[in-house]
């Protein structure tokens, strides 16, 4: 089929809208995209021909009987392995879960049904999200659209695949300690991590329940925005999730003070994220108040806190399948649950108790000196597959590690976090950025986000680029 595919998922509802395109039409190329890209991503799980097409002629019928549509009204997604939908085999990249059918419909995916976007197929995944290169024991690692021997990242491999590859124009994710943030990084796309407790979780696989987050990856800043907007907001279903104000992205940064992070760990970047960090200073230096340093402090102790509580709630999550079919787990993810179940019950209380007085003084010694917090996703570039192979041996433990050390910080204060390509590194592999603001203000990270994205005029990783295929 051949259909010129919109840019944007506003320009894409836009058309359906205005009766240019169709939801049909759009829905199949989807599909010939995700088909001829599977061999070479990796992207999916289960590509669903039938139900797709059946919800697009539904969202053309009703557009045609006057139906009033909804922002997002017939246009084709698709979403991480983790989301019930009634009456859908929700998997979690699994083989304990590989036939789980869910008996209600997930808030999120609710949400975005009732803006009338609908899912082509369920996204890989690490399993049971744990994982931040993105490999897949069970179902294979999804391949990076920009250099296939390089990581996804993880956990949400697909989704960073699928939008990286141009099959899809938005996907969510989830984050636990940088799972929409690392594929975001490695495949050149935009990845928002809410504030925890913005996004109802009600109905999505749970990895740590004081720090998992739900949020999209999409192609550009706009998109991703649309898509939080859209899932955001109590359900009075899941208590963790705040009645908090979203805001609105604004052009106008002249107000705005960003922090530059450095720190101890700054000395361990590769050249080309160095590079682009001061690069991407200087030109916000020329749109906002300020621009200053701020010197973090040991995020390394942070990162190990955020791993006790993650892996000792995961642990807890999977100690009845753990105890009765511990061969169907992945060796990794076997491994990582095992080390949760032997981590003290003190320690785990006491790092949920330092996580309050850690988010205090955060809040005062950086955000009581600028607005948005500036430092890199990861430490390098994408790495290669074979450096985190469990041949590479102690090197693969090195590589793992560090893909991780700016991200989970993050995830254990609950801080929202904007992650944006800004340049082209190591043999054209993207450099991304992560932009952090105090809770419940996204507004600002995705206004300086937007504006970086206009500035730089980023084309390198545009889907239409990746993309596998023509539409």
């Amino acid at each position: 089929m051949s259909v010129d595919t919109p840019s944007t998922l506003t320009v894409a509802a836009a058309a359906i809208r205005n009766r240019t395109i169709s939801s049909v039409e759009l829905t199949q190329a989807a599909l010939e995209r995700a088909d001829a890209s599977q061999p070479r991503l990796n992207a999916f799980l289960s590509i669903d021909h039938e139900h797709a097409l059946d919800r697009a002629r539904a969202a053309d019928r009703a557009l045609a009987a006057g139906h009033v549509p909804g922002p997002l009204h017939g246009v084709p997604l698709a979403h991480k392995d983790m989301f019930d939908v009634e009456g859908r085999i929700t998997g979690c990249g699994s083989r304990i879960r590989a036939g789980h059918v869910a008996r209600e419909t997930s808030t999120v995916m609710a949400r975005l049904e009732a803006a009338g976007s609908l899912s082509i197929g369920r996204l890989n995944m690490s399993e049971f999200a744990m994982g931040p290169t993105g490999h897949n024991h069970h179902h294979g690692r999804a391949i990076n659209p920009i250099d296939p021997a390089r990581v996804t990242g993880g956990s949400s491999s697909g989704s960073g695949a699928a939008v990286g590859g141009g099959v899809v124009l938005a996907a969510l994710g989830s984050d636990t300690g940088g799972s929409i943030r690392l594929p975001a990084a490695c495949c050149g796309t935009v990845g928002i991590k809410p504030t925890q407790g913005r996004v109802s979780r009600h109905g999505a696989m749970p990895l740590s329940f004081s720090q998992d987050c739900i949020g999209p990856l999409a192609a550009n800043v706009e998109d991703a925005w649309l898509m939080l907007s859209l899932i955001s907001g109590p359900d009075g279903i899941d208590p963790t999730c705040m009645a908090a104000p979203l805001g609105s992205l604004s052009e106008d940064l002249s107000s705005l003070r960003i922090g530059l992070a450095t720190g101890a760990f700054t000395q361990n970047l590769s050249a080309d994220v160095g590079g682009a960090m001061q690069q991407v200073a200087s030109l916000l230096d020329k749109a906002v108040k300020e621009v200053r340093d701020v010197a973090l402090g040991a995020l390394e102790a942070v990162t190990e806190l955020a791993n006790a509580v993650a892996m000792t709630e995961a642990a807890a999550v999977h100690f009845d399948g753990m105890r009765e079919r511990p061969e169907d787990y992945g060796p990794q993810v076997r491994m990582r649950i095992s080390q949760g179940l032997a981590v003290p019950g003190p320690v785990y209380v006491r790092a949920l108790q330092i996580r309050a007085v850690m988010l205090a003084r955060f809040l005062d010694e950086v955000f009581g000196v600028c607005d948005v917090l500036m430092l890199p996703a990861m430490p390098f570039v994408a790495p290669l597959d074979r450096e985190v192979d469990v041949g590479a041996g102690q090197r693969m433990n090195e590589v793992v590690s560090a893909m991780t050390s700016l991200t989970r910080p993050f995830s254990y204060l609950g801080l929202p976090v904007v992650t944006l390509p800004v340049a082209v590194g190591r043999e054209g592999m993207p450099v991304a950025i992560q932009l952090v603001a105090r809770p419940w203000r996204e507004d600002l990270a995705a206004s300086v986000a937007r504006h970086l994205e206009h500035a730089l005029a980023l084309s390198a990783f545009l889907p239409s680029q990746a993309s596998p295929t023509a539409a």
